[in-house]
């Protein structure tokens, strides 16, 4: 039994989540790490900075049709799925829902606001904290209210960029498109000097990103991903309850039109010479592929716990999404102390191909670590924390033995 706070032993979680969670979160720094490692401009152009011939090319097309915003849509899912399960959870035992859950995202927001001002510009937590705020007030309605009011919402940015793109001049971007080589260079010097340089962009980055950013970009696409997560949930998809039938066709059908539409992107802004006119274009082949794509991953991550449910992997990935919050912030602090100046400065300084391999360095460092802590302790250590605040009580740590080992079971908890 756990307590009316408690954590949830493992025998009772939806495994699927967790190990969801934990492939979101590896995947997501196939693509962070470009710009953890390089001048921020090479997510959106690549062409900016670096090499981009042939191995580094290659390395840069795969993470751009299989990984840039696909994982990333995947967690948002999640966290729209974890409204709910929050939620239920709390009123079940008698709680104040909604109240647990504004101070349980307030909290996200402190955390994202320390994340983005010390260690990293590109966080994506305070996003989290405040549209989680406003999503949960759409909880209980039906499934396909959620996904069409949440299609809706992804629909704004994009709509916004491509009208941009019809009316506006191209050289009213293009200092954004492709920077003068001396603001790449004040970016590189910035980051490979201390924590204090480093201020210099990333203070006015980060800003930026929760102003003008959000407002007119991540607030629509984290709200409504997370609206069309809360109705994948509701329906089955993310906790494996669906037919394996049902999988198998989400897999091919999320893949063909996924990729087809990505990889129509890649044609039409490399057969315009990576033009600035061709710019907010071509960012909508990907922005709308890869929620299909996202969709096919999800298919088979959730086949795959069902062919092996307590197998090596999907225990080692289980822990990985267990952890997720401290797992995020240790990518952040792994991978600062690799690239900047406060560590062993390498910003600017490896290929794709070696910056690929720093994210298996990491890789290697997490797995293991998470299934080692989760012996021993029942939460990741931000986890434990985010708990303890949010429910004002002391929770237990240590790891009760009898629970350690990762089960199968589907009832749906608070985790």
């Amino acid at each position: 039994m756990t307590s009316e706070t408690g954590p949830t032993p493992p025998s009772e979680r939806i495994v699927g989540l967790d190990v969801l969670r934990g492939v979101a979160l590896l995947g997501i720094l196939l693509v962070n790490v470009r710009v953890f490692s390089m001048p921020s401009v090479v997510l959106t152009n690549p062409t900016t900075y670096g090499d981009l011939t042939g191995a580094n090319y290659w390395v840069w097309f795969a993470g751009h049709v299989f990984a840039q915003q696909k994982f990333l849509t995947i967690f948002t899912l999640l966290f729209g799925g974890g409204v709910v399960l929050f939620t239920r959870s709390a009123e079940k035992r008698g709680r104040s829902a909604v109240g647990l859950h504004v101070r349980r995202s307030a909290l996200l927001v402190a955390a994202g606001l320390a994340h983005a001002y010390l260690l990293w510009y590109g966080d994506i937590l305070v996003a989290y904290g405040l549209c989680a705020i406003v999503v949960v007030i759409f909880r209980d309605h039906e499934p396909w209210d959620l996904a069409t009011f949440g299609v809706v919402l992804l629909a704004i940015p994009s709509l916004i960029e491509v009208a941009s793109g019809l009316t506006m001049d191209p050289a009213a971007i293009a200092d954004s498109w492709r920077p003068a080589e001396s603001v790449l260079q004040s970016e590189i010097e910035a980051y490979r000097g201390g924590w204090i340089a480093q201020l210099d962009h990333r203070v006015p980055t980060a800003f930026q990103r929760q102003t003008s950013g959000f407002f007119g970009y991540s607030a629509w696409r984290v709200a409504g991903s997370m609206l069309l997560g809360m109705a994948l949930f509701e329906w089955g998809v993310l906790t494996n309850d669906r037919s394996s039938r049902f999988y198998r066709r989400l897999v091919v059908v999320g893949a063909a039109s996924g990729l087809a539409a990505i990889l129509a992107g890649v044609w039409y802004v490399e057969a315009n010479d990576w033009s600035a006119g061709a710019a907010l274009f071509w960012r909508q082949f990907n922005y709308w592929g890869s929620v299909p794509l996202a969709g096919a991953y999800i298919g088979i991550v959730m086949l795959f716990c069902r062919w092996r449910p307590a197998g090596l992997a999907t225990r080692a990935l289980a822990a990985v999404g267990r952890t997720a919050f401290s797992n995020y912030i240790l990518q952040t602090v792994l991978a600062t102390s690799i690239f900047y100046g406060h560590g062993l400065g390498l910003f600017g300084r490896l290929t794709r191909v070696e910056a690929l391999g720093v994210v298996l360095l990491v890789w290697a460092v997490q797995l293991p670590l998470s299934v080692l802590w989760l012996r021993y302790f029942r939460f990741g250590p931000l986890e434990w924390l985010w708990r303890v605040l949010t429910y004002g009580e002391r929770q237990p740590l240590l790891n009760d033995r009898r629970d350690s080992r990762a089960g199968d079971g589907r009832s749906r908890t608070d985790d």
